[in-house]
């Protein structure tokens, strides 16, 4: 199925949110998936459902647990914990489900039980009541085979630990209503999940991947322990194969996840006869490693490569997956630093061929490329685009960064705007971020950690990283900004250069580069004052003391335009801006404007964080002189020369030291 959209928030549901969600299973997963649905939505009347009632205590008493540790560190109020933890229940009764919205299945990966589970259901709740399966290999065609509604169901498919990890596959099954998919993509969107659609085969598409991976490992025992393949791994993982079956107790779901795709897609995917035999491997944890001879190296990865590879050409010729959810999945739900596209992009085509052909000698039967392994790379890897009544909208998706940019983003959104700018079809752009939280949390440190006390590299970098932005200054077409949540450093730097901005009425927007010791490089000390100089007081503040402006705050100050409820209606509002604006966007001042005065303040930031004094001057310092240039050309030199400076200072290195190392910096030993 090709969903209607691309960013799953533009559709328009005609279900509301649920109201009663049942989950069936109170052993491991069930009730994360739970605490997950109750931190989202918390007025949400959540039952679980098992045959054991201790199971069900224990279950309950999870909830309030997870919800003390989120209080202790501080990631939940009290309040908020109370929320999560009431409107509970736990029971053996399937009457129970009567009222239901939305059951969800989590018991054991047996077909014959999940069948009998589902006619409980069925003959219990509404005929229009969503029923999902939790499994991680069964198909839907078989699981659902026996119902009556056969339409309202299929399987959403999270990953451990499930109220944490993102990623959740919707499996798009023949019998299921499209309307039901789009729902559950919207509905995982909303409330923090990734959604990743996949047809229904055996394994869906991540698992295809895990599985595998771990299967390989397993036959790799012949030649190296459990530990030097984990250490060899770590390339390529945060963590080996080894030491996360021993987390999950994963070996008989290997097993039985392989025998499955063996039955129905050949020999070479039978289990590894060890997994019968080993309840615990012998390996290391993540950040430490065994040596491994040379030669012994070369070989596990060679291996482990060529499953990933070979599992991943399988899933895209059979369109099993698309390739932006298949690397961002790999990434989010199973923990790999690269997807596998990415990965073979890396290696290059010799390299990547080598491999595959000494994979498929070593592994006689597993999936070999059917296309030219150019083919496999031709997708947009961190946007979305989606056409919106003659408007091009942009959705930065990097979920697992906050949407923040990096140089493969920016230059994504720069090629999608001049593939389309000279369209006429194409009346301008939308640029919004993935999902109901963050716009985008700034820009990636990249390459900057190695600029520090290289002032003409660090100006240099600035300037590079400012193309997009030069770009839409010279734009004919209007660009909007829909602020979809947060918008930090380098993203709200990008939104200052679209022609116009709407968000939601909860968004915030905030320059926090002077707690790093560093100031804005690519226009946030130039372009507010020539924008909106009568909000230049609030830009000070922003500027000097990381201050949060709030959506409300921008739309009395004229920096926002128009605000929404919520995402659907923000993404109307913008298309709207962007048709009142056809042919005419506002372009930033030229010349030279005036400048509130900088009045004396002290140097902390609004939260109260000491900060350097000599930052401070620099920023003040550009203010002035690039607000009385001639040009907006030579005021954003003037930016990237302060940034450069910047890069020399020693709070510069303290506050990026600081920030790698996920520390507070300390100023008090900087100018």
């Amino acid at each position: 199925m090709t969903p209607t959209y691309a960013n799953p928030l533009l559709h328009t549901p005609e279900r509301p949110l649920p109201r009663h969600v049942a989950i069936i299973g109170a052993g491991t997963i069930g009730p994360d998936i739970g605490y997950y649905l109750k931190s989202a939505l918390p007025e949400l009347r959540l039952t679980l459902i098992d045959i054991s009632q201790d199971a069900l205590d224990r279950a309950l008493q999870r909830f309030h647990d997870y919800a003390a540790k989120a209080v202790a560190r501080g990631k939940m109020n009290e309040r908020q914990a109370a929320a999560v933890t009431t409107g509970i229940a736990g029971t053996t009764d399937y009457a129970s489900l009567a009222d239901c919205d939305w059951v969800i299945e989590a018991a054991t990966e047996n077909l014959a039980l999940k069948r009998c589970i589902f006619a409980q259901v069925e003959a219990v709740v509404r005929p229009d009541a969503l029923i999902t399966s939790n499994t991680s290999s069964l198909p839907a065609a078989r699981i659902f085979s026996e119902l009556r509604h056969k339409q309202r169901a299929t399987v959403t498919h999270f990953f451990a630990p499930a109220w944490r990890n993102p990623a959740v596959e919707v499996i798009a099954w023949t019998e299921t209503d499209p309307a039901v998919v789009e729902y559950l993509r919207w509905l995982f969107c909303v409330t923090g999940k990734v959604p990743l659609v996949t047809a229904d085969a055996v394994c869906f598409m991540l698992d295809r991947i895990f599985d595998n991976w771990c299967n390989d490992a397993a036959l790799l025992l012949d030649r190296a322990t459990a530990a030097q393949i984990d250490s060899t791994s770590t390339e390529f993982v945060h963590a080996g194969p080894f030491f996360v079956l021993n987390l999950a107790n994963g070996n008989p779901i290997i097993t039985e996840t392989n025998t499955l795709q063996c039955e129905e897609e050949g020999p070479h995917y039978d289990p590894a006869p060890v997994f019968r035999s080993v309840d615990k491997w012998l390996t290391v944890p993540p950040g430490k490693r065994v040596e491994v001879a040379p030669g012994t190296a070369a070989a596990i990865r060679d291996r482990l490569l060529g499953v990933l590879l070979s599992q991943t050409v399988d899933i895209l010729d059979r369109d099993i997956g698309d390739e932006a959810d298949l690397d961002l999945g790999c990434k989010v739900a199973l923990g790999f630093k690269q997807g596998p596209l990415a990965l073979m992009r890396e290696l290059g085509e010799a390299e990547t061929r080598r491999i595959l052909d000494r994979y498929a000698a070593e592994r006689p039967g597993m999936p070999m490329p059917r296309r030219p392994l150019a083919d496999y790379q031709d997708y947009w890897r961190h946007v979305l685009v989606d056409d919106v009544d003659g408007v091009k909208i942009i959705t930065l998706r990097r979920p697992e960064a906050m949407n923040a940019l990096h140089d493969e983003l920016t230059d994504e959104v720069l090629a999608v705007i001049r593939r389309f700018e000279a369209d006429p079809a194409v009346t301008g752009f939308v640029i919004t971020g993935y999902g109901a939280k963050a716009f985008c949390a700034g820009a990636d440190i990249g390459r900057f950690p190695s600029m520090l006390g290289d002032a003409e590299a660090a100006t240099q970098y600035a300037r590079d990283c400012s193309r997009l932005l030069v770009h839409l200054d010279g734009m004919r077409k209007p660009v909007v900004a829909a602020l979809n949540g947060m918008a930090l450093g380098g993203g709200l730097e990008l939104v200052m250069r679209c022609h116009a901005i709407v968000a939601l009425k909860d968004a915030w927007m905030q320059l926090p580069e002077i707690t790093l010791g560093i100031v804005p490089g690519i226009g946030a000390m130039v372009v507010p004052y020539r924008r909106w100089p009568q909000a230049a007081s609030a830009f000070h503040a922003m500027l000097r003391r990381a201050e949060r402006m709030k959506a409300a705050q921008a739309l009395e100050l004229g920096v926002v335009d128009g605000l929404a409820d919520n995402v659907a209606e923000l993404l109307k509002l913008a298309v709207a801006r962007v048709h009142a604006l056809a042919e005419r966007p506002a372009a930033v001042a030229a010349g030279p404007v005036a400048l509130t005065p900088l009045a004396p303040v002290e140097a902390h930031s609004a939260a109260g964080q000491p900060l350097s004094r000599e930052i401070m001057a620099i920023l003040e310092n550009t203010v002035v002189r690039a607000a009385a240039a001639a040009t907006l050309a030579e005021a954003l030199e003037i930016g990237y020369h302060a940034f450069g400076a910047s890069a020399c200072t020693a709070a510069a290195h303290e506050g990026i030291t600081a920030f790698m190392q996920g520390r507070k910096p300390d100023f008090s030993t900087t100018p």
